[in-house]
């Protein structure tokens, strides 16, 4: 694993990053850092849904669960799956369209040591490596839904983004329905990713 590395961070993503395609905005997040109260890592791995796809959320129009996802773009939404794991996404697009960015993985590389307690007797790979993994490791719940990115404990940075040659995108996972669509986004040869490449 990368040395510890310090708890600054670059420069926090503004709103404007985020009000554009969820494709778009899954593919310029790898690279990117994940900060949960400092606690956190770069971006390896995202998911993009829209509402006009069915395995989106927003499919099923506003609801009150798909409220935020219609909402601001820069957003937390966050909700919990089978019952089970807590999931963090980020809101896409302009306000009234429902959309938003699964975040499936990340290189572990702020305050690990935070991290390590709270995933206790877990290997280091398996810190962040899946959505429901990384949301214990960073602590974020329920809470944390509709939250503005910009300004509250939950923030993005800027950060060096992999190559083209080295960013892959194929099917989602754990979707049955639109399995067509290549919206899942990883870095090449990463070893933090939730699943294998591809």
């Amino acid at each position: 694993m990368n040395a510890e590395r310090g708890t600054a961070a670059s420069e926090r993503l503004e709103r404007s990053f985020f009000d554009r395609d969820p494709v778009l905005v899954a593919r310029e997040l790898i690279g990117c850092t994940l900060l949960a109260d400092g606690v956190g890592g770069r971006i390896v791995e995202t998911e993009a849904y829209a509402e006009y796809e069915p395995a989106c959320h927003a499919h099923a129009g506003v609801t009150e669960r798909t409220r935020v996802l219609f909402g601001p773009p820069g957003h937390a939404y966050v909700y919990l799956s089978y019952g089970i794991h807590q999931l963090f996404n980020i809101v896409t697009e302009r306000e009234g369209t429902g959309a938003a960015v699964l975040i499936r993985a990340l290189e572990p590389t702020h305050r690990t040591e935070t991290m390590r307690s709270r995933r206790v007797g877990r290997r280091d790979g398996e810190l962040c490596a899946g959505p429901g993994r990384l949301t214990e490791a960073l602590s974020i719940g329920p809470l944390v839904n509709g939250v503005d990115l910009g300004t509250g404990p939950i923030s993005l940075h800027r950060g060096a983004a992999p190559a083209d040659s080295e960013l892959l995108a194929g099917p989602r996972i754990g979707i049955s329905k639109a399995i067509e669509l290549d919206w899942r986004f990883c870095e090449a040869g990463s070893r933090w990713l939730s699943a294998p490449e591809g």
